[in-house]
């Protein structure tokens, strides 16, 4: 099961599964940024109408507009989040 990360709670920890289909530039951007398929990251905080939102990844704090974050395939870790 995969998740959008506009979904997670701040605290919840989820892995990149994937991307959407869509620009490949963009895809290469988030990849760049240490979004590859299997890391690990938690959402630290979210700004009061939900964009950007704030993620940990690789040891280091990155924000994403809800745009870029809607590129993201996620799942969360077992045991986390609704549904799972």
């Amino acid at each position: 099961m995969h998740i959008t990360l506009k979904q997670l709670k701040v605290g919840e920890r989820a892995r990149v599964t994937g991307f959407a289909k869509g620009e490949p530039g963009y895809r290469h951007r988030l990849l760049t940024m240490g979004l590859t398929p299997g890391t690990p990251l938690a959402v630290t905080r979210v700004a009061p109408l939900g964009d950007p939102m704030e993620i940990e990844v690789r040891g280091y704090s990155l924000s994403l507009r809800k745009d870029e974050a809607a590129v993201l395939h996620i799942a969360p870790f077992a045991g986390e989040g609704e549904g799972a």
